[in-house]
């Protein structure tokens, strides 16, 4: 169970993952060797699992954004999966219920980049694709409730 404090300190960490301990400990109104320990439990409970950072992939010439929703052929799901993991080009894939067995992001620079990377798919699955137009609501943290 997490409390108010630890609530408080995923936030700040979701907002800034790379504030100082000085400066968690400051928002947070506990000591740095306090913090420390707080975070050393949230680790080992596996509720912060990563200190991540957020790319502009669109800096990077990552024109098109894609979500591609993936339905493989009967027998192929090993085999789609696989082929997921082997294109760089996807960032994110979730494996869904539904008439479509995976929901994947990913990133290319060129619409013919993007049917290139479908392509691979013909074979072993059909897809569907809706092209980002814009993210209104980026990666956010779920509700903190309970444990107070």
């Amino acid at each position: 169970m997490i409390d108010h404090i630890d609530k408080k300190l995923i936030q700040l960490l979701a907002a800034d993952a790379r504030a100082s301990l000085k400066a968690l400990a400051q928002a947070s109104g506990l000591s740095a060797p306090s913090v420390t320990e707080r975070l050393k439990r949230l680790e080992e409970r596996g509720v912060l699992t990563a200190y991540t950072i957020d790319i502009d992939t669109y800096a990077l010439g990552y024109q098109i954004q894609a979500i591609v929703r993936i339905r493989p052929l009967p027998g192929q799901l090993h085999t789609v999966e696989r082929q997921i993991l082997a294109t760089p080009e996807f960032t994110e894939c979730d494996k869904v219920t539904g008439e479509d067995c995976y929901i994947a992001r990913l990133l290319v620079r060129t619409l013919p980049e993007l049917d290139l990377v479908l392509d691979r798919f013909a074979a072993s699955a059909q897809t569907n694709t809706a092209i980002v137009k814009s993210t209104p609501l980026r990666r956010r943290l779920p509700p903190l409730a309970g444990g107070d």
